[in-house]
């Protein structure tokens, strides 16, 4: 079974996007994009939503199981 921070992983490095370069989209440090994705940081409701949309999914298709 896959976690959604492990399918984000995934699907990031599926669309050759950097650390740098999600944080450039989502508006945010690169840090804080890494301690999203390695859950260091909680993820709220809209930032799940904007990191969803960059690659055309809902929230809960990237997320939950």
């Amino acid at each position: 079974m896959v976690d959604g921070y492990k399918k984000l992983t995934n699907i990031r490095e599926k669309y050759k996007y950097s650390h740098q370069d999600m944080a450039m989209l989502l508006g945010i440090s690169q840090g804080f994009y890494w301690q999203i994705e390695h859950k260091k940081r909680r993820l709220y409701y809209e930032m799940a939503v904007k990191i969803a949309a960059i690659f055309n999914l809902k929230p809960d298709d990237l997320f939950y199981e």
